[in-house]
């Protein structure tokens, strides 16, 4: 039952986060933009030239949906730093397009250097938002906040709880709920269990005794016929005398 319930939890935990996005997709021209600059990067005549693009486009955008859903605490970022990191991803991609085309393997190490470098960047910058906005001290920024799990601009600029990687207080009381709720099924399913139990040992006697009455008043009137029988024949016999 345990592990039923787990499994019903992790189910209900993907579909939560299923269509979530990280801090730079949550720009709806940015996938576009990306995809663009790396087309331009590579020859038309390459072989396996959409392959290679549609696996370096994807590694580039999961870059932050992999950093801003590593931790609760690097969930937001202010909206201006978001431009930012964007702009610097667009123009480092431009300098590459400008420079010699010398080969696919040379490309992709380069493409590994900037996705190296972006990751590093937006760790960096959403670390360093995370511990002034939960600070004690919290230091009013410019400019709204973007939440990168459900692309939402929030007005909230200084956070506690879940954001700054403190717990719930309501946690335990929802995990004493949920093992209350596991205990009640349980419960419910064992009484169930008995109850069925009982009902068929209960059944199952009652028919024995059924079968042995039924058994016991056939005996009785077999034995009435016969006798019956015997006595007739007697009376036949002492007529024929």
């Amino acid at each position: 039952m345990r592990d039923l319930w787990l499994f019903l939890l992790l189910l209900l935990s993907l579909a939560t986060f299923h269509g979530v996005k990280g801090c730079l997709e949550c720009d709806p021209e940015f996938i576009r933009d990306i995809k663009s600059l790396l087309e331009k990067l590579v020859p038309s005549e390459v072989p396996g030239r959409s392959q290679l693009l549609e696996w370096q486009i994807k590694e580039m955008v999961n870059i932050s949906f992999k950093v801003s859903h590593g931790n609760k605490m690097l969930r937001v970022l202010a909206v201006q730093k978001a431009i930012y990191l964007r702009t610097w991803l667009k123009n480092e991609l431009y300098k590459l397009s400008n420079k010699t085309w010398k080969g696919v393997f040379i490309l992709q190490g380069n493409l590994l250097d900037i996705r190296q470098d972006l990751e590093s960047r937006l760790q960096e910058i959403l670390k360093h938002f995370s511990e002034v906005a939960c600070s004690e001290d919290c230091v009013i920024t410019e400019g709204p906040v973007l939440d990168c799990w459900s692309c939402h601009r929030i007005s909230t600029q200084c956070f506690k709880g879940e954001y700054c990687g403190e717990e719930d207080s309501r946690q335990p009381e929802n995990q004493e709920i949920a093992l209350f709720l596991i205990l009640v099924a349980e419960v419910v399913i064992l009484g169930s269990a008995l109850l069925l139990f009982h009902i068929c040992v209960t059944h199952r006697r009652k028919m024995k005794a059924a079968r042995r009455s039924l058994e016991t008043y056939l005996d009785m009137k077999l034995e009435k016929l016969m006798g019956i029988t015997d006595e007739k024949e007697k009376e036949d016999s002492g007529i024929e005398k």
